[in-house]
C-alpha cells in the first residue's frame, strides 16, 4: 500500500471513529433526555400524592380538633351545671335571713 493509500485509509478510519462517537453521543443525549422526562413525571406524581395526603391530613386534623373542642366544651358545660346546682343548694344562714327579710318586707 502506498503512502497515499495509507493516508486515505487513516482518514476513513478517523471518519468512522468520528461517526461512531457522534452516534454514541446522540444516543446518550436521547437517554439522558428520556431519564429527565421520566424523573419529571415521577416528581409530578410524588408532588400530587404529597398534596393529596397533606390535604387529607389537614381535614383529619381539623375534624379531630373539632371533636376535642366539642368534648372540652361539653365538659365545661357539665362542670358549670354541676357547680350551679351545688351553689344554688348551698344556702347559708345569712342568705336565708336576707331571703326572709325580702319576703317579709316585700322588697329590699
Amino acid at each position: 500500500m502506498s503512502t497515499q493509500e495509507k493516508y486515505v485509509h487513516s482518514l476513513k478510519q478517523i471518519k468512522e471513529a468520528e461517526e461512531k462517537a457522534l452516534t454514541e453521543i446522540q444516543d446518550f443525549q436521547k437517554k439522558v433526555a428520556e431519564d429527565i422526562k421520566s424523573f419529571q413525571i415521577d416528581a409530578d406524581k410524588a408532588i400530587k400524592l404529597a398534596k393529596t395526603q397533606g390535604e387529607k391530613l389537614v381535614v383529619t386534623s381539623i375534624d379531630e380538633a373539632r371533636k376535642k373542642a366539642a368534648i372540652e366544651v361539653d365538659k365545661i358545660i357539665e362542670e358549670a351545671k354541676a357547680k350551679s346546682k351545688t351553689i344554688s343548694t348551698q344556702i347559708d344562714e345569712k342568705t336565708v335571713s336576707r331571703i326572709l327579710d325580702v319576703l317579709l318586707k316585700g322588697e329590699e
